[in-house]
């Protein structure tokens, strides 16, 4: 298998780079199923950003690594959060960034010109889950939150399970009287992006902002979905938002959310890919949904990008991440799905190669 760096909160990313356009635009490459080594000489590539997708970015990498044409590559990628992703990238830092946010004008200004063309590509996306740890609430019964619930806890309005706001969402449950703990990330965070996002269209009192951090007028921070996951495990009362996979990495229910037809929508793969069918993708794939329409759509639901230059030091670093996104989009799709991932549509995977194949 192929060596793997993995530090701290790093996860190598070779992986990052599948779901986002095949086998173009990154420059010639070799078959990704041959076992010729791709190089000689050991190569290291280098990336950093979103924690919201760093699960399927490890796993692909594993998967991926076995492969004996890669035994001389090191790819490794650090789980920073979305901002320090960026600023890495911008910096010229690293190989790649990752973000679950698409890019300001802002930073574009800042993007260093000698590296070639900005490439902002999707990858895959995911869903925003209210995870929570309620002493009770056990077995088959999941919490259900409307959106003046949930709009309640987030604005800091309801501060005890017990509310009977809560109560009437959940029929024929008796609550606790028990302080409810609000976590929020504390670190810039793209999770935060889709969360805040998608708070501006759902919550009229939210008066946060919109971004990859916010004014939380109420609760405690953690750092990455890691952080926050582990707050709630220890704090009975406690509820939060985390990506669907980190929830399910840590045996944490995932609450039942009222759409913006009025349905109360369970958090599947399923019911986030609802929410981008038919919906019409920008040029620069910037394409943010936040309160889908969709009848059956689960209410917050974000792509994440795969940050790349256009030029790099090394053209063997082309090869090498052209064929990581050529096996990602055959291979290595059931893992996304299985880790409860979204594959990109096969229209917006299409405009994707498009644009990778664009001189």
């Amino acid at each position: 298998m192929a060596p793997v760096t993995l530090v701290s909160r790093r996860l190598s990313l070779a992986a990052a780079l599948l779901t986002l356009g095949a086998a173009v635009g990154l420059g010639g490459c070799q078959s990704v199923f041959s076992s010729a080594p791709i190089s000689a000489e050991p190569v290291v590539l280098r990336g950093a950003g979103a924690t919201f997708p760093a699960p399927l970015y490890q796993r692909w990498l594993e998967e991926f690594g076995r492969q004996k044409a890669y035994e001389n590559v090191t790819l490794t990628y650090d789980a920073v959060g979305s901002g320090q992703g960026v600023s890495r990238y911008l910096e010229a830092s690293v190989d790649f960034g990752a973000s679950d946010a698409p890019l300001g004008e802002k930073d574009r200004q800042r993007y260093p010109q000698e590296r070639g063309t900005l490439i902002q590509i999707p990858m895959t996306g995911g869903l925003v889950v209210f995870s929570y740890n309620l002493p009770g609430l056990e077995g088959s019964q999941t919490l259900r939150l409307s959106r003046q619930s949930y709009c309640g806890i987030v604005t800091g309005e309801i501060s005890n399970w017990n509310d009977p706001r809560i109560a009437a969402d959940n029929p024929g449950v008796s609550f606790p009287d028990l302080p409810l703990l609000w976590v929020y990330r504390s670190d810039g965070s793209g999770t935060t992006y889709i969360f805040t996002n998608h708070l501006r269209e759902a919550c009229p009192d939210w008066k946060g902002g919109v971004g990859k951090s916010a004014d939380w007028p109420a609760g405690i921070g953690a750092d990455g979905n890691q952080g926050v996951s582990a707050e709630i495990r220890q704090s009975s009362g406690a509820i939060g938002y985390v990506e669907l996979a980190a929830a399910r990495k840590n045996r944490l229910p995932a609450a039942i959310l009222e759409n913006r037809q009025g349905e109360f929508i369970s958090p599947t793969p399923e019911a986030a890919a609802e929410a981008l069918v038919g919906v019409e993708t920008p040029e620069d794939f910037a394409l943010t949904v936040p309160d889908p329409t969709a009848p059956k759509a689960y209410p917050i639901v974000g792509l994440t990008w795969l940050l790349l230059y256009g030029e790099y030091d090394q053209p063997v670093k082309k090869t090498i991440l052209n064929n990581f996104v050529r096996w990602a989009l055959t291979e290595g799709k059931p893992y996304a799905v299985e880790m409860g991932y979204l594959p990109l549509a096969p229209d917006l995977r299409e405009k994707v190669l498009t644009a990778l194949a664009a001189p």
